[in-house]
């Protein structure tokens, strides 16, 4: 990898596009009604996959590597628990709650070279260490931030993924609703952090198989031998891989929900954008992966979304209000903005 200047531009525009996307890809849910988000999920991810399905066309098909599909899986899995999180805990918080996590795993097991993986190395480790650290104290300070979630009191199952600010009371559950709309409050709470910090170990180890084929591409007698260095030729196979696992959670959802599945047509507009945004933001992360190396892009890429996506939630969701709240996330963001540019500084 090549660490001439033009490398390191394209490796921090494409992080920044990535960051804007990640923060993003779940607003045009806002208003939309979603239920337990299985539906959804299987939406999104067929979005992700036409969107890479294309990229793959630009790329003129490079070869197909089956353990690629590995991460895929490894990330459909994770991203399960999203819409029970977002219910719970909210937008904000729960994706920065994952972040976290999904950047101290990716960070260290590229780092220290786990699940067979090439050590990675940086210029300046003592300053890469601080990023990953601070990106890990970041976490624990969103754990007390309180975001306000409306209770549902609708007769059915049809909360929005996203709803206006409102003055909670203390409804009785409907007999319609998802088991998390019938969570107590700090039930709620617990179990929304407790799947985020789930969903971000998952998260940051969806890039193990592709660094993986990448690092053993380099030996003669292994069975990736010659495999490509280009971090977006392995798009297709990851996408793949997220679009066959989530399916096949779908179907066994409907086999348990005895074929009569709970689907929301309206949501599937919405949820294809979602995807498609997502599906973006991952080719930009996996073009600064190759730019910068993961151990460089994980703390920055996973923390910085958590900020657009509070920015969504102070401003025009108000899932987040309260001085306490603001002085939290303020102080939460100049740690993650510290250990970016500790991260950063670590490559250059």
């Amino acid at each position: 990898m090549s660490n001439n200047g033009t490398d390191l531009t394209i490796g921090f525009i494409s992080s920044s596009v990535a960051i804007l996307l990640f923060g993003s890809n779940y607003v045009p849910l806002k208003k939309y009604e979603i239920g337990d988000g299985m539906f959804l999920q299987w939406v999104l991810c067929a979005a992700i996959w036409l969107v890479a399905l294309v990229a793959n066309l630009i790329l003129h098909c490079p070869k197909f590597w089956p353990f690629a599909m590995v991460g895929g899986c490894i990330w459909a899995t994770g991203n399960i628990a999203v819409v029970p999180i977002i219910k719970t805990i909210g937008l904000s918080l729960g994706l920065l709650i994952w972040g976290s996590f999904n950047a101290f795993t990716g960070w260290a097991s590229s780092r220290f070279g786990w699940f067979g993986m090439n050590a990675e190395e940086v210029s300046k480790p003592l300053l890469n260490y601080c990023g990953a650290v601070f990106s890990v104290v970041s976490a624990f300070i969103f754990l007390f931030i309180k975001s306000e979630i409306p209770s549902n009191t609708c007769p059915v199952d049809t909360t929005p993924l996203m709803t206006e600010h409102v003055i909670n009371t203390t409804p009785e559950p409907c007999p319609g609703d998802s088991w998390v709309d019938k969570l107590s409050p700090v039930q709620s709470r617990l179990m929304g952090c407790s799947l985020a910090v789930i969903s971000g170990i998952f998260y940051g180890s969806t890039f193990v198989p592709i660094i993986y084929i990448k690092d053993h591409s380099k030996r003669n007698d292994s069975v990736y031998a010659g495999a490509s260095q280009y971090d977006l030729d392995y798009v297709f196979a990851h996408s793949s891989g997220i679009f066959l696992t989530s399916t096949v959670y779908f179907l066994a959802y409907c086999i348990t929900m005895k074929n009569n599945p709970k689907l929301y047509p309206e949501a599937v507009l919405p949820g294809f954008l979602s995807g498609g945004l997502w599906a973006a933001a991952t080719c930009c992360w996996f073009l600064a992966n190759h730019s910068l190396s993961a151990v460089v892009t994980f703390p920055i890429i996973t923390s910085g979304p958590g900020f657009v996506a509070a920015m969504w939630d102070v401003f025009m969701f108000k899932e987040i209000q309260g001085l306490q709240n603001y002085l939290l996330m303020i102080l939460a963001f100049c740690i993650i903005l510290t250990g970016a540019l500790c991260t950063a500084f670590s490559k250059i």
